[in-house]
C-alpha cells in the first residue's frame, strides 16, 4: 500500500511538473483573469441599468458562449482550468520548494488544495456551458435549503457562513498586506511592477468584500431559516447594489474585481510555476 502511495504521488508530482502542464497552468490563470473581467462588466451593468447575465462565472462563460468561436474559446479555458487544478495538485504533494517556514509552507499547500478544488469546479462549470448545457444556478440554495432541513442544520449553515466570512477577511488582509508577492518573480521593470502591486493590492480587497457578503448572506439565511435569501456571487453583487448609495458600491467592488481580473494577466506570466 505504501508503495503504491509513493508511486501515485510521484506520478501527480511528475505530472504538475511537465511543461505541458505548467504552460497550461499559465493559460488558466490568465482564463481566471478574464472571467473576473467579465464579471466586473456584468457586475457594472446591475449598477447602472441591468444585466440580462448572473454577475458570477456562470454569467461569464455564458457571455463568451455567445460570442463568434466562443464554445471554441470556452474549451480552450477548460483545458486551462484543468492545467491549473494538477498544478495545484502538485503544489499541496511537494510545492513552495523556495518557503524555509514550516508554517507558511502548510498554509500555502492548503490554499493550494482549496484553490485545486475551485479550478476543478470551474473547468466542469465552463464545460457544461461549451457544451450548451447551461451554466447552472441555484445550486447554493439547494444545497443550504438540504442543510437548513439537517439536525442543528442552522448551526452548521451559520458556521458555513462565518467561514466563508473569515475567507473573505483574509483575502482582503493578503491584498493589503501584498501577501502575493512571495508567490510570484515579479517583474524587474518599476512601471509594470508597480501596477501589479496595485492591481493585486486592490484585487485582493475587492474580491475579499464580494466573497465576505457571500458570508453574510448565508448567515442571515441560517439566522432567518430561510435559504432562499443564500446563493452566491450574483446574488450578493444584486443585493449590495439594492442597499443606499448601492450602485455606486456596486460599481466600486466591480472596479475592484477589474483590477483582480489584470493582476491575474501579471500573474500568468509571473507566478512561481
Amino acid at each position: 500500500m505504501k508503495g503504491a502511495a509513493r508511486s501515485a504521488q510521484g506520478s501527480a508530482r511528475k505530472a504538475a511538473r511537465s511543461r505541458p502542464v505548467q504552460a497550461g497552468a499559465r493559460i488558466g490563470i490568465a482564463a481566471y483573469g478574464i472571467t473576473h473581467v467579465l464579471v466586473a462588466w456584468l457586475a457594472l451593468q446591475i449598477a447602472f441599468g441591468g444585466s440580462g447575465e448572473q454577475a458570477n462565472q456562470s454569467g461569464a462563460f455564458q457571455t463568451i458562449a455567445q460570442q463568434p468561436l466562443g464554445r471554441l474559446l470556452l474549451w480552450v479555458l477548460v483545458a486551462g482550468f484543468v492545467a491549473v487544478a494538477l498544478w495545484r495538485l502538485g503544489q499541496v504533494i511537494s510545492g513552495f520548494a523556495y518557503e524555509s517556514d514550516r508554517t507558511r509552507k502548510l498554509r500555502k499547500r492548503v490554499e493550494s488544495g482549496g484553490k485545486a478544488v475551485i479550478f476543478a469546479v470551474l473547468a466542469v462549470l465552463a464545460a457544461r456551458t461549451a457544451a450548451g448545457n447551461g451554466g447552472g444556478g441555484g445550486g447554493g440554495r439547494g444545497a443550504t435549503a438540504g442543510l437548513l432541513g439537517m439536525p442543528g442544520g442552522q448551526l452548521i449553515v451559520g458556521a458555513v457562513g462565518i467561514g466563508i466570512l473569515v475567507v473573505g477577511v483574509v483575502t482582503i488582509v493578503n491584498g493589503v498586506r501584498q501577501r502575493f508577492r512571495g508567490d510570484m518573480a515579479l517583474p524587474s521593470d518599476r512601471a509594470a511592477r508597480a501596477v501589479a502591486l496595485r492591481t493585486g493590492q486592490v484585487g485582493f480587497v475587492a474580491k475579499g468584500v464580494a466573497i465576505g457578503l457571500i458570508g453574510a448572506l448565508v448567515v442571515v439565511a441560517a439566522v432567518r431559516f430561510r435559504p432562499e435569501e443564500a446563493s452566491g456571487l450574483d446574488v450578493a453583487l444584486r443585493t449590495l447594489a439594492g442597499q443606499p448609495f448601492g450602485p455606486y458600491l456596486l460599481a466600486a467592488v466591480a472596479l475592484g474585481l477589474l483590477a483582480y481580473g489584470i493582476f491575474c494577466f501579471f500573474d500568468a506570466r509571473y507566478h512561481r510555476v
